[in-house]
């Protein structure tokens, strides 16, 4: 009898065990009794709870379909929570490590089976996965805004065996962080607004005068971070769309706000003009547009009052005392602010040249205004860049500068949460003072959780003092909030290292792979993929993390890597020096 069959739309998830074959070589019977355990007690369950359906549960894995594409991912990563919490419990050599694809896609059904193309690219998204995660399909990708608190990294578009089509897959976030950042953002007010400050257009006569339109740019989305009801994208992230005519509606889906500032920047020698608009990006609707007029000694009170308006059109029951604490301590001198914000933008660039000129600018602020903070921290950090990327000739008179200056940011009464992330960053990195740089760097995060640079200075802070966990909670929000970030390989880095150390390797290549990919050119990131590599046996890998290594960083022995690379407990650096000794690093 030929039935018709029928096609109908649905959520897949295809998820199997990593590395099930070799457990039941080891132990058979108890293998499988803990597979049959798993399945009763957490795939089972947890799959009804989210309204699903298991349609077969061959071998060491399951396929499941759902309805709802919420509901597969949160089933998905409940299923992944609590496999975390048994494994936690149990030998090395007893734990399941699941990976899990999930794809939305037309299904064939029969009975109660059901296959076709949309099954088979589940299990491609599968194989695709890292053990303990979850990749997605771009179709799936596209239907999460409705999970805030979930988050998904770009991994392309991937030729699959058997599939004529290269499929744009996503690897949802995962680790033992996840469920603690959700439990650490839950304690905090949760932002009621979220919105993104685009780069101003100069329109003054001089094009030099590029500089100021993105300095007000960076202080009004500083300003506004301030407010714990906003969610404020970092410059990073909104800067990539200087100079080019966009779509806000567009750049507010890429970057997930409801809200968009745009507006200009005229400056005369002695006067400036700021004009503002607020749009509404889920209607395009314009909430107000105004013109700012005054002296060029009141580009202060210029910002505030846009921050103001911002503040009053989407979030009108603030209290004043919340706008009062956005106002940062301004520079008494207003040449020394002009200075200060011409050495930013090489600040930020990472180049020994751009680095000269930084520091030259920084030293001539603090001379014309000794008590401007943000110019002595921003001061250490080039020091701190000298020496570690080695661009000095003498790095202990660099070093006692750096330090000297952090401890003048830490001493004074700023509440500059980058001038005291900074600081406590230095302390860390060069002056070993773990207790008062850790203390330094949460209040940094205290005084403003929604600054992304703070977050990302935090987390890589939180590693070297030995608290994973944490330090992956900081970069998980940096990579939040600034989601588009051109220098997102700090971050990327940060947590390839946070993740080797915790023993999940594939996880670590992937994600310090991913930083390389983003630049190729921060030798950070390449004792990570010697370390992870090396773990996993993959000895070519290795080797060519390692000339990379080399190449970036000349000369470089494991005498030095090991006394810039310090952690407060030396056990976690031994394994990655080892890694570098195999890899063939000189001594």
């Amino acid at each position: 009898m030929n039935e018709e069959l029928k096609h109908r739309l649905a959520t897949v998830v295809m998820a199997d065990v990593v590395g099930y074959s070799r457990q039941m070589e080891q132990d058979e019977a108890g293998t499988v009794r803990r597979l049959r355990s798993m399945r009763e007690e957490v795939v089972e369950p947890l799959t009804q709870r989210f309204r699903g359906r298991i349609v077969d549960t061959a071998g060491d894995g399951w396929l499941a379909e759902f309805a709802s594409v919420t509901d597969a991912v949160q089933c998905s990563l409940a299923i992944q929570d609590a496999m975390q919490t048994r494994n936690a419990e149990l030998d090395r050599d007893q734990r399941f490590e699941i990976r899990i694809g999930i794809n939305l896609g037309e299904v064939i059904c029969e009975g109660h089976a059901i296959y076709g193309n949309g099954v088979n690219v589940a299990a491609r998204l599968e194989a695709l996965a890292a053990p303990g995660g979850i990749c997605i399909a771009g179709a799936v990708h596209d239907q999460l805004h409705g999970l805030p608190d979930v988050a998904a990294d770009d991994m392309g578009e991937q030729r699959v065996k058997n599939i004529a089509r290269p499929i744009h897959c996503y690897a949802i976030r995962m680790g033992p962080h996840r469920r603690m950042r959700s439990e650490a953002l839950s304690n905090r007010a949760a932002p009621t607004a979220s919105i993104a400050v685009l780069p101003f257009a100069n329109l003054s006569n001089d094009p030099d005068q590029e500089y100021f339109a993105d300095g007000m740019v960076e202080d009004i989305t500083t300003a506004l971070s301030r407010f714990r009801q906003l969610f404020v994208i970092a410059r990073n992230s909104t800067f990539v769309y200087k100079g080019r005519h966009v779509d806000v509606r567009h750049v507010a889906r890429e970057l997930g706000v409801r809200y968009v500032l745009e507006g200009s920047v005229r400056r005369s020698p002695d006067r400036v003009r700021l004009t503002a608009q607020l749009i509404d990006a889920s209607t395009g609707g314009h909430l107000w547009a105004e013109r700012f007029d005054g002296n060029l000694a009141d580009i202060f009170d210029l910002q505030d009052r846009i921050t103001a308006k911002v503040v009053g059109a989407i979030e009108p029951q603030m209290r004043r005392a919340e706008i009062e604490r956005a106002r940062r301590k301004r520079p008494e001198n207003l040449e020394a602010y002009d200075h200060f914000l011409q050495a930013l933008p090489l600040v930020y660039a990472m180049r020994p040249e751009d680095n000269t000129r930084a520091l030259a600018l920084f030293r001539t602020t603090m001379e014309l205004d000794p008590r401007y903070v943000p110019a002595a921290a921003y001061a250490a950090w080039c020091h701190e860049q000298r020496v570690g990327r080695g661009w000095t000739n003498d790095p202990r008179k660099d070093e006692y500068e750096a330090v000297r200056l952090a401890h003048a940011v830490l001493t004074s009464d700023t509440e500059d949460e980058n001038a005291i992330a900074i600081a406590g960053f230095v302390l860390l990195r060069l002056g070993h003072d773990y207790g008062t740089a850790i203390h330094a760097l949460e209040r940094a995060s205290e005084l403003n959780p929604n600054n992304a640079f703070v977050a990302m200075n935090a987390g890589w802070g939180q590693i070297f003092a030995g608290d994973l966990d944490h330090g992956l909670i900081h970069l998980e929000r940096a990579r939040e909030l600034s989601p588009a970030d051109p220098t997102a390989f700090y971050v990327l880095t940060g947590l390839g290292m946070a993740h080797a150390l915790q023993g999940r390797y594939q996880e670590a290549v992937a994600l310090a792979g991913a930083s390389a990919a983003l630049y190729g050119d921060w030798d950070a990131t390449y004792p990570v993929l010697v370390f992870a590599n090396a773990k996993l046996g993959r000895m070519d890998e290795m080797k060519a993390a390692l000339a990379n290594l080399q190449r970036l960083a000349p000369g470089l022995t494991l005498s030095r890597y090991s006394e810039f690379a310090r952690f407060r407990d030396p056990a976690r650096l031994a394994p990655i020096v080892e890694a570098l000794r195999l890899a063939g690093l000189p001594e």
